[in-house]
């Protein structure tokens, strides 16, 4: 893309525009978070277990004595010998945001259907310190459309981001909301999947305001695990 060169009154006057249009999009974002909080909840009824450092916990306990309890599905298979690389790039963004989080009275967990000793592995790799359960055991990733049964990928299309897509995969990415209420009952309050991850992750939020933006191909073509960028990137 080129770019005029201008005075610096044209400048600001073009950049007067566009604050126009910003603030648009503050006023349109701050109506959908007013939606996101109205919707209706849903009760979970089924049982579901995960493998933690602590043992085995239940879907309540791994509110951890909060009353809400925030979700990543990372992409990380029973198979797979590391991480989906935009999952990764995501949770970076996580560690320090912990504390403010849970002072709010949430907690944050990534879930995976690795076996404990396959995320033990790698979040060592990665130096995060982020709780990570395994559901490796319970049918928790198929119920909330992140992992997907080999019927269901021999069909040639699976259910994702709220409709069928043709497509080949065993495992994709998402984040889901719970609250817990008084007398310890779960709901479903909230899930989003695809670009809606996008703005977990404060850097493409920075690239969007530099001069050459994300300079991609595709969506997060440039992402890789951090500790695979090229020494000049450090």
């Amino acid at each position: 893309m080129s770019h005029p060169v201008v005075s610096r009154e044209e400048w600001l006057e073009a950049r007067k525009a566009l604050l126009v249009r910003e603030k648009q999009e503050l006023r349109v974002r701050d109506a959908v978070t007013e939606a996101r909080m109205a919707l209706p909840w849903v009760k979970i009824d089924k049982d579901y277990v995960f493998d933690t450092p602590g043992g085995k916990k239940t879907l309540a306990e791994l509110f951890d004595g909060r009353s809400q309890l925030l979700v990543y599905h990372f992409m990380l298979g029973p198979d797979w010998t590391e991480g989906c690389p935009r999952c990764s790039f995501i949770v970076d963004h996580i560690g320090q945001t912990l504390p403010h989080l849970n002072n709010h009275d949430v907690t944050w967990t990534a879930v995976s259907r690795a076996p404990l000793s396959r995320i033990e592995q790698y979040k060592t790799r990665m130096g995060w310190n982020f709780p990570w359960a395994s559901s490796n055991s319970s049918d928790f990733n198929y119920d909330f459309n992140v992992s997907f049964t080999e019927e269901e990928r021999a069909s040639g299309a699976i259910h994702y981001n709220y409709e069928d897509r043709k497509m080949n995969r065993d495992e994709l990415s998402g984040f889901s909301a719970f609250v817990k209420d008084e007398a310890g009952t779960v709901f479903h309050t909230y899930s989003t999947y695809a670009r809606g991850l996008e703005s977990f992750a404060g850097t493409l939020l920075m690239l969007d305001r530099a001069p050459k933006g994300r300079n991609e191909t595709t969506s997060l073509s440039f992402v890789k695990r951090r500790d695979e960028y090229p020494a000049a990137a450090e």
